[in-house]
């Protein structure tokens, strides 16, 4: 193994949360430590928030605070990918509570489960504690119902706690003004920064390899600060995998020890692996700015692999168009005149045809869809069936945009309205007719926002999902409020 040839025991820099590799000289993340254990174990704290930047260490953050707990009083489980449904997320961390699979399928068996657990698990001097990484993953909809999951603590003290680690993205979410009924329930708020300077990535570099077995210096001062340098200042993901790859290349080279130009060459390399992704978007614009003078001549002078494609099919676009009109336009007039009286009866009588057979089309396809929509609309109201409300009425978007409440949904902020008096029916729904109203309604509200869909890489179901949660959320605190009133 490459780590032999410099004298190690194991790898010293592989990008995994190993607390025995963990070096106390990042400070930012020590007091992330810190801080979140005091929210555990003194604060009394329902909820604490690490954020920071890809590759800072937020995960093993995480990891050292489970190592540095007293594990006899704690029941904890680790969720790592929170994008999932919220029954699925809370299925899972009963599993883990309870060392073995929840079989309750119904959000309602899920949450008495969870209840009862908590209880059970104070009965035995332990608590609860709920670690979510990668949280900024999380829909919408599942930090509302996190929110909710936290008012089932007891009056004097918190029976569990939820600490939550992500990307800025949760940062801003946790930030907006919607939630803020969320954010002020968060007992510790930290934020991981990068290793703050030279001399830190040089202790941390020099720890490491002390803790994998290093008996001498394998990085000179050169090496450090090319490190530095192409780590972006300081992000220990990438300070990883650079000293990773140069103890490699030195073993299959010889080497004695790593210097600045063995990092550089390193470095490059990444460089190289992404830049010709970068390149290809540049020369887009470039070209159609040039393109009037192609038609110069100067279009066999271009370099063959920009223009190569594109010589193929500017030749072959116009050549149709052109033999389609040049064969159009003496069709027509030859038509017209060699039988102008035998085709002029003709013409009327296929458009009457036309017509005739379009027009009753047109109604039965109406009258379809029509009857499709009173069958879909009954079967949503079925508890009310004396006055079923026309399927109108469930548009989730009103004419004006500015009622209703914003969410974030695909990175765009959109007003979900749900007109009151579709609220109100809804209360007599059983919970299969609420969701399917909810699905109904999601599915107008993505085509009032088709900007949801556009971008890259968007999952119309997952947004469907996300948009219908939040309606089914809407829909249950109406029945709640409506309970309580009455």
């Amino acid at each position: 193994m490459y780590y032999e040839y410099w004298g190690l025991k194991k790898p010293p820099f592989d990008n995994v949360p190993d607390p025995l590799m963990y070096v106390s000289s990042h400070t930012s993340v020590e007091n992330t430590i810190a801080e979140t254990l005091f929210a555990i174990e003194e604060g009394n704290e329902c909820i604490s928030v690490i954020v920071g930047d890809v590759g800072l260490g937020k995960t093993m953050s995480l990891r050292m605070v489970i190592d540095s707990l007293d594990q006899d009083k704690y029941k904890i489980a680790f969720i790592t990918n929170p994008d999932i449904p919220f029954i699925q997320l809370l299925r899972e961390i009963i599993g883990q509570l309870t060392g073995k699979q929840c079989e309750e399928r119904r959000k309602v068996d899920l949450l008495e489960t969870f209840n009862k657990l908590l209880f059970q698990t104070v009965d035995e001097g332990r608590k609860v504690l709920i670690f979510i990484d990668e949280a900024n993953a999380m829909s919408p909809a599942n930090l509302e119902s996190l929110r909710l999951l936290t008012n089932m603590q007891d009056d004097s003290r918190n029976l569990f706690t939820i600490v939550l680690a992500g990307q800025i993205e949760l940062a801003r979410r946790l930030e907006h003004p919607k939630r803020a009924n969320l954010f002020q329930r968060i007992g510790t708020y930290c934020t991981i920064e990068k290793i703050e300077s030279e001399e830190i990535v040089r202790n941390y570099i020099e720890t490491r390899l002390s803790l994998a077995g290093a008996a001498r210096k394998i990085f000179t001062d050169s090496a450090i600060s090319s490190i530095w340098v192409h780590s972006e200042s300081g992000v220990p993901r990438l300070i990883n995998k650079i000293c990773k790859l140069c103890l490699k290349a030195g073993e299959t080279n010889n080497l004695h020890d790593i210097n600045g130009g063995i990092v550089t060459q390193i470095a490059e390399r990444f460089q190289k692996l992404s830049g010709p992704a970068m390149p290809q978007r540049k020369p887009r614009p470039r070209f159609s700015e040039g393109a009037p003078s192609n038609q110069s001549g100067d279009a066999a002078e271009k370099p063959a692999a920009v223009t190569f494609a594109r010589k193929k099919k500017e030749p072959e676009r116009p050549a149709p168009i052109t033999f389609i009109q040049e064969r159009k336009e003496p069709e027509k007039p030859a038509a017209v005149t060699f039988t102008e009286e035998e085709r002029e009866p003709e013409r009327p009588a296929a458009a009457t045809l036309v017509q005739e057979e379009r027009e009753p089309e047109k109604s039965v396809t109406v009258t379809f869809a029509q009857e499709e929509r009173k069958v879909v609309t009954i079967n949503d109201r079925v508890p009310q069936p004396e006055s079923p409300p026309p399927p109108e009425e469930p548009a989730p978007v009103s004419a004006n945009e500015n009622e209703g409440e914003e969410v974030a949904i695909a990175k765009y902020g959109i007003n979900v309205i749900i007109p009151p008096h579709v609220i109100e029916q809804a209360h007599s729904f059983t919970e299969e007719h609420r969701a399917r109203l909810a699905g109904v309604l999601a599915a107008q509200t993505m085509q009032k926002h088709p900007q949801l869909t556009v971008s890259i890489g968007a999952d119309p179901v997952m947004i469907w999902s996300d948009i219908r949660e939040c309606i089914l959320l809407k829909l249950r605190q109406g029945q709640e409020s409506a309970a309580m009133q009455g």
